[in-house]
């Protein structure tokens, strides 16, 4: 069951195999390990040269979700480099070729919190290095103090003929470098005080599988009129100290991570700077729960994210209960985002039938690269000031709309009794047969049409002015209509199915 290890302390050797023998569903397994030899000379404050170790294996469909290899670390390492490959074999059209993740963690051990977690790269990268100074995006810079270092790997498929792959490891002897203090973004920005304002969520950079880099999305975060955004890196914190000179005043920078597990992905949101959240586990392990309560003890959010995607390990599995809002518009419209948009729906008629607290909505971009656009869509958030802790207040509360852009502008409320008025993500409390009035006011959405959602479904809908500014009204009571809540949507792509959304709001619940 070992895999097959060979080198010399400078260059590669050819190696053989044998096959890693896996049966169950473990979740982990882990593998022998690398050793080094200690320089001459070398000490506790180093010794010049590298070593390099090759050690490769085949994993069998089956395979656990994460395969560790043990690097015993000597004294005096002032860097590690760690590239691999793997075999992509040709696979019949339906069934799942190769694809193989890695990451890294250092002395203090892989267990579930990631104390020893020193970055992942997923599939994005086939190298990486870390040194005290510096690392490859993705990946945190530290001292490579000695200790049984171990390299995560994450067969993500693996096609029937297994997945053979090679991992080279070189340890580079000598000094370090001082560590950097890394700088994060402040909590606060100038803003307008209370005021709608503009962000988007859920972004990627060079730092895990985006093309961007932080300098680029902070720029076109600008040019898309965004007062804020989120960093959310795929199972890495390492982007946050990346920002350093990119905020302003016009701009509020949010940390956080993408949570990509095997059974869906997670935004956590607005974390406190450094925090590392853990993403190796399943629906069935029943670890979740203790996750995002972690989240939450940081400061953040829990949003789980395109929960009806089609990609493999995208959809959502564990449940709404932790969720503090819910991604259910991500990048450009699409049917599946019709279907987290009518989910989503259901959950406020549970909520309004039991009094129970309710899950507001928002949407994201998810860009990543070019031609993908940052901002389409973004969440317009209600808050007292452009503040990370006034944004996420917003965010929780439901004080919230989603927009395909900039140019589109929602004003929503409800009116009734003597004078009662409720906004987006409020309650209108009157008697259960009095009159209610909702209105809906947009601008920037020409060629579209408005309506007015309740949990009966669509009850009103009434076409906007050609040039995209006009209101809307309707009249309902409570015993009616549980909540109300607002759609702008395009012209019908499909015949006898419903438009984009250009925009979308947060409920308004009526009643006491």
């Amino acid at each position: 069951m070992d895999a097959c290890e060979a080198g010399t302390e400078h260059a590669r050797h050819a190696m053989r195999r044998r096959a890693l023998l896996v049966t169950g569903a473990a979740a982990a397994f882990t593998l022998s390990g690398v050793r080094y030899a200690q320089p001459a000379g070398a000490g506790d404050s180093g010794g010049d040269g590298d070593q390099t170790r090759v050690v490769g294996g085949t994993l069998p469909p089956g395979s656990p979700d994460y395969v560790y290899l043990p690097v015993e670390v000597p004294r005096g390492v002032r860097e590690i480099h760690v590239g691999y490959t793997y075999e992509r074999v040709p696979v019949p059209s339906g069934t799942q070729g190769n694809a193989l993740d890695i990451g890294i963690f250092d002395e203090r051990g892989t267990a579930l919190g990631g104390r020893g977690f020193r970055g992942w790269s997923g599939g994005a990268r086939t190298e990486f290095f870390i040194r005290a100074d510096a690392a490859t995006p993705g990946y945190v810079p530290g001292p490579v103090h000695p200790g049984t270092w171990h390299i995560a790997l994450g067969p993500y498929t693996v096609a029937p003929q297994g997945l053979r792959y090679e991992v080279t490891i070189t340890l580079r002897f000598g000094e370090s470098a001082p560590a950097p203090r890394p700088v994060y973004p402040p909590e606060r920005a100038g803003g307008r005080g209370r005021a709608w304002y503009r962000g988007d969520c859920h972004l990627h950079t060079v730092h895990s599988d985006g093309g961007r880099t932080p300098e680029e999305v902070a720029s076109g975060a600008r040019a898309a009129g965004l007062d804020f955004i989120n960093t959310s890196e795929h199972n890495t914190h390492a982007a946050h100290g990346a920002w350093e000179g990119l905020w302003g005043d016009d701009l509020l920078i949010l940390t956080g991570e993408e949570v990509t597990t095997r059974n869906g992905h997670a935004i956590a949101l607005g974390t406190d700077p450094g925090t590392f959240v853990d993403w190796r586990y399943r629906a069935r392990d029943d670890r979740f729960g203790r996750i995002a309560r972690g989240i939450r003890r940081a400061g953040g959010l829990v949003v789980p994210a395109h929960p009806h995607a089609v990609c493999i390990g995208c959809s959502w599995k564990f449940g709404f209960c932790e969720a503090d809002a819910v991604e259910v518009w991500n990048g450009p419209y699409t049917p599946d985002d019709e279907v987290a948009l009518a989910a989503w729906d259901g959950t406020l008629v549970a909520a309004a039938r039991s009094r129970r607290a309710w899950i507001p909505a928002m949407g994201s971009s998810d860009a990543h690269r070019e031609p993908q656009a940052i901002g389409v869509p973004q969440t317009v958030v209600l808050a007292d000031e452009l503040s990370r802790s006034a944004i996420l207040a917003g965010i929780r509360a439901g004080r919230s709309y989603v927009a395909e852009s900039s140019g589109v502008s929602l004003s929503f409320s409800a009116a009734g009794g003597r004078g009662d008025r409720a906004g987006i993500g409020g309650r209108l409390r009157v008697a259960d047969d009095a009159p209610v009035t909702v209105r809906l006011d947009v601008a920037g959405a020409p060629g579209c049409t408005a309506g007015f959602v309740t949990d009966q479904g669509t009850l009103h809908t009434q076409a906007l002015p050609a040039s995209g500014t006009g209101s809307a009204e309707w009249t309902t009571t409570p015993q009616y209509a549980a909540y109300v809540r607002a759609e702008v949507r395009h012209a019908p792509v499909t015949p006898g199915l419903p438009g984009p959304l250009a925009a979308m709001t947060n409920p308004v619940f009526l009643g006491r």
